[in-house]
């Protein structure tokens, strides 16, 4: 089948957290729940469950749906209503069902064996990445998380609508496999999603790295910085003006503070430098004394 029949479609696509431990009676359970959720999820904004091509994928479903169901339906009140569907499932349920959805969208082909295309590989590695399970880990009580990709964000989310609130998301960068992209993370009715925290490495200048796993700094994002939506912990040097000072946010250590200085002219910085007892000035240094005689003062 050509590629010419690729046709631009919302992609979807559902993992159950924490599926790995359950048993078979506690994953049918959760199967007919997700199951029923998304069911419900498409009613709300009007779609019947057969205009959705559905994959299963065992503790998750990948999903596109037809071109005509409006993109801002699904990250607004279809989205609304999973969650609602979410809560009360859980909450007379001894095993939750919690969720991490990853959207993007793009063109895809079927090609009779299932839906092929980067729109779908992507949606795919948004939901599964470190960054999105490590951000679940940090919000317990949280039944769902959305992920989004940066064009689904700058061209549907942040044009805002019913049940949509771009202003609670957050950027993170989302390096897996062959997966490099911006990525927005949403968890309903939280201002913010607890992703994993930038943490500045020792020494001036040194490159942020994420924190918050049980591996090696970096590891949520493989091996690159989470970029939250927010100012850098410190502007970048050269971005303020004469003679003033730039104060990092508290380092690893209790206790410790980092200061960054950028001057111009006869200024001299010193950093991480204990001084005992009373200094009345520092005095610059004019060179290697000149030799008698030759009139320098």
């Amino acid at each position: 089948m050509s590629s010419a029949a690729a046709v631009n479609r919302l992609v979807v696509f559902g993992d159950a957290c924490g599926s790995g431990r359950m048993g078979l009676d506690a994953k049918r359970r959760m199967r007919a729940a997700m199951y029923g959720a998304f069911a419900e999820a498409y009613a709300s904004v009007g779609v019947e469950v057969d205009r959705v091509h559905q994959e299963d994928r065992g503790d998750g479903i990948l999903a596109a749906l037809d071109p005509g169901v409006p993109p801002t339906l699904m990250v607004g009140t279809w989205l609304d209503t999973l969650f609602q569907s979410l809560r009360e499932h859980n909450a007379g349920s001894a095993d939750r069902l919690r969720l991490r959805i990853g959207m993007n969208a793009g063109p895809v082909l079927d090609d009779g064996r299932g839906l092929v295309g980067r729109a779908v590989d992507v949606a795919a590695r948004l939901c599964d990445s470190p960054v999105a399970r490590r951000t679940m880990e940090l919000a317990p009580g949280s039944d769902l998380l959305l992920v989004v990709s940066d064009w689904l964000y700058a061209n549907v989310v942040a044009e805002g609508g019913r049940y949509v609130e771009p202003e609670t998301y957050r950027s993170a960068r989302v390096r897996l496999k062959e997966t490099d992209e911006t990525a927005w993370f949403h968890i309903p009715r939280l201002p913010a999603p607890p992703l994993p925290e930038d943490r500045p490495a020792s020494g001036p200048g040194a490159a942020h790295r994420s924190t918050g796993g049980a591996g090696e700094p970096g590891a949520e994002t493989g091996g690159g910085p989470v970029q939250g939506d927010g100012p850098p912990p410190w502007d970048p040097p050269g971005s303020r003006t004469t003679g003033t000072t730039d104060r990092a946010r508290t380092a690893g250590t209790a206790g410790t503070t980092v200061t960054h200085i950028n001057a111009q002219g006869d200024v001299a910085s010193f950093e991480n430098n204990v001084f005992h007892g009373e200094v009345t000035g520092i005095r610059k240094s004019r060179g290697p004394a000149a030799p008698d005689g030759d009139g320098a003062a």
